[in-house]
């Protein structure tokens, strides 16, 4: 069971991407799946996440910029960023609960240049 993300690179300030994760492997079930970050020298935060059934919650900063989403049948969820900011630059981690266990994905980096 592994989490497998792709999406991010450079961006241009007021720019956007899109970062997809899929769940792979033998799953018998899947609950919440968010996304993370860490920013050089920081703590890595929770910035999204999203229920099984579709309610979703918030870091403050990305509030009206971001949207995450998920495609249940793919065991895939999705994050899209628009507006970016320059603080926005991190390395995005997606993360799921599968077969009722926690897991990462290998972080992929977003860098948005001013």
């Amino acid at each position: 069971v592994q989490l497998q993300a792709s999406g991010g690179g450079l961006v241009q300030a007021g720019g956007s991407t899109r970062l997809s994760c899929a769940a792979s492997g033998r799953i018998f079930s899947i609950g919440d799946m968010g996304w993370y970050r860490q920013a050089p020298g920081k703590q890595r935060e929770l910035v999204a996440v999203i229920t099984r059934s579709g309610t979703t919650s918030y870091v403050d900063s990305v509030k009206g910029r971001f949207t995450i989403s998920r495609d249940n049948a793919k065991n895939t969820v999705f994050l899209q960023l628009n507006s970016l900011k320059p603080e926005d630059t991190a390395v995005y981690y997606c993360n799921a609960i599968l077969n009722r266990a926690n897991y990462w994905g290998k972080g992929t980096l977003v860098t948005v240049s001013s």
